[in-house]
């Protein structure tokens, strides 16, 4: 497999070095920072290297192509790719909006390319394990849920297009939210949003507070999004599930947990924990063997490529997580339950 790599940042580098440990060739790479196309070129060996994505798409001898680039050039980028008959692995959140997500996987249909979107958790040991669990054993009736991914300080490239609204769409509900939702409703095995509930803060970025050590800040650039966010979600089978995420805030540590209740039984990740009772109360622990979730992840993505294997995130799923983040973002702003017919 020969890949190009659009966006040679911190998630860049990521792609880079994993798609060449699972054996694929990694012959372009595209980035409007010259530094960052010196570092690929002598660090990763990457031979050809461009300031224009379309440069790159243009290579026929390039089989698939990464999207590691601010959020709203994601859709852009992944359709022309796509139309120049480039396999795609998209970064998150796939779009800055849902209907943009949809044009996404319709040009992968019309031009005969797969899609895939770089949700990471999905690939972790413990996720894949609960995953199977829930295929195999099952916890009866998922009815309730509820994940939280909060941060103690870490607002990634302050002043950069991670703060602002134009360029990242929103901040950690789109930033880390998408994983914690994409996970939470993968778990439950159910992607039939019906409406969302939400707030949004920003008590820590207008101080320039609780600055992390991801991505490039720019000095004197604005920070235009929500700290903290917190959403309900209504599915339409009747379960609740519960959403917050944030980048900074006056807690001890770094906190990440998702629990999924069913009626009879319940999961807890991370660690691949299962409830139930049996006569007795029971705790299992399910069996898994660690391994770099993005090396795991590129593997597939190689296996989509040269193999046509159907990447793990489908459509159905990938329009409604875009449009219960983008529901929650609506309801934070107008103080109102946002249906999601109304973002689709």
């Amino acid at each position: 497999m020969r890949v190009g790599v659009i966006g040679c940042g911190s998630i860049g580098k990521v792609h880079i070095k994993n798609l060449k440990a699972v054996g694929a060739e990694v012959v372009a790479a595209c980035d409007i920072d010259e530094a960052e196309l010196k570092y690929v070129k002598s660090n990763f060996g990457v031979e050809h290297v461009y300031k224009d994505y379309r440069d790159l798409v243009a290579r026929s001898d390039l089989d698939a192509v990464v999207v590691a680039t601010p959020n709203y050039l994601h859709s852009r980028m992944t359709i022309d790719a796509l139309r120049e008959g480039k396999h795609v692995l998209c970064e998150k959140p796939p779009a800055l909006t849902a209907r943009e997500v949809k044009e996404m996987y319709e040009a992968s249909r019309r031009y005969g390319r797969s899609l895939l979107i770089g949700l990471t958790l999905r690939f972790r040991a413990d996720s894949r394990a609960l995953r199977r669990y829930v295929e195999e054993v099952g916890i009866g009736e998922p009815y309730y849920a509820r994940a939280s991914l909060l941060r103690r300080s870490g607002i990634p490239g302050y002043g950069s297009w991670f703060t602002r609204k134009a360029e990242a769409g929103s901040g950690p509900l789109y930033d880390i939210g998408v994983h914690a939702l994409d996970i939470t409703l993968w778990l439950m095995n159910d992607f039939g949003v019906r409406e969302a509930w939400a707030s949004t803060y920003a008590k820590f970025g207008p101080r320039g507070r609780g600055l992390g050590t991801w991505g490039k800040p720019v000095p004197g650039g604005p920070f235009e999004v929500e700290d903290l966010a917190a959403a309900m979600f209504r599915m339409e089978s009747g379960a609740t599930v519960l959403l917050e995420v944030s980048w900074a805030g006056h807690i001890a540590a770094d906190h990440f947990r998702v629990i999924v209740l069913g009626d009879r039984g319940g999961l807890e990740f991370p660690g691949a924990k299962v409830y139930g009772e049996e006569g007795v109360l029971v705790d299992k622990q399910l069996k898994y063997a660690e391994e770099d979730p993005y090396l795991v992840e590129a593997r597939h993505f190689k296996e989509v490529v040269e193999k046509g294997v159907e990447p793990v995130t489908k459509q159905e799923e990938m329009v409604m997580l875009q449009a219960a983040l983008e529901a929650a973002l609506r309801s934070a702003a107008e103080g109102r339950v946002v249906r999601i017919s109304e973002v689709l």
